[in-house]
């Protein structure tokens, strides 16, 4: 282990999560046995980069990279610290980059992330924060091979049905795993917007906190 990751590890130990975020943690729906069946290749792709010591690497495509690909790459870092399961680095892609959805920041913000838009362009950038001294994640959208994300050894996690089946093959991976999830887009400009973005946040949410209660470091 680098000194860089040694420092990091001693930050992890002494930060807490956000207490609004614990408080969202903390009433997570529960987990169907359905679900638990599509969640276990993950579960298993984890356990067994963690037993080879391997880094952990996820990236998590959709189509457009602006929902629910950025909302499971957050909650997936997010319970990997909060289940202090090692070398987890998450990412998200699409197969087009458009922008990181104005709904899906404000959602994860009433779950209780801390989020600095960087940028003003049409595909912004945020530092979404879970707690302190814990080096942001960088939201921004963009292609699944883009530079930012990793180009080998790493878990494809397809959220969207239209991305699995428009990507018969992701260069570099070498796992891939099916993960879908309704889009709330939609509900967009109608009264429940809100409520099902905050509904898919959540889901998402309890199946990640599943998968990273579930692997043993």
């Amino acid at each position: 282990m680098n000194l860089t990751q040694d420092v990091v590890n001693m930050k992890a130990r002494t930060s807490t999560l956000f207490s609004e975020l614990q408080k969202t943690i903390s009433s997570l729906p529960t987990v169907s046995e359905e679900r638990k069946e599509v969640l276990q290749p993950l579960v298993n792709y984890i356990q067994e980069k963690l037993e080879n010591k391997e880094m952990i690497s996820l990236n998590f495509i959709c189509t457009h990279n602006s929902r629910r690909s950025h909302l499971s790459q957050v909650w997936a870092q997010t319970m990997a610290y909060h289940y202090q399961i090692p070398n987890v680095n998450t990412y998200s892609g699409g197969t087009e980059a458009t922008a990181m959805n104005s709904t899906v920041v404000k959602t994860l913000v009433d779950n209780g992330f801390k989020i600095q838009q960087l940028s003003n362009e049409t595909n912004p950038i945020y530092a979404v924060k879970y707690a302190d001294n814990i080096p942001p994640i960088i939201g921004f959208s963009k292609k699944y091979d883009d530079d930012f994300n990793p180009t080998s050894a790493f878990g494809a996690i397809m959220t969207c049905s239209q991305a699995d089946e428009g990507c018969p093959f992701i260069a570099g991976a070498d796992k891939r795993v099916p993960v879908t999830y309704e889009d709330p887009k939609l509900y967009d400009g109608t009264s429940l917007e809100k409520e099902k973005y905050l509904e898919r946040s959540l889901q998402i949410a309890a199946e990640m906190h599943y998968v990273f209660s579930t692997v043993k470091a």
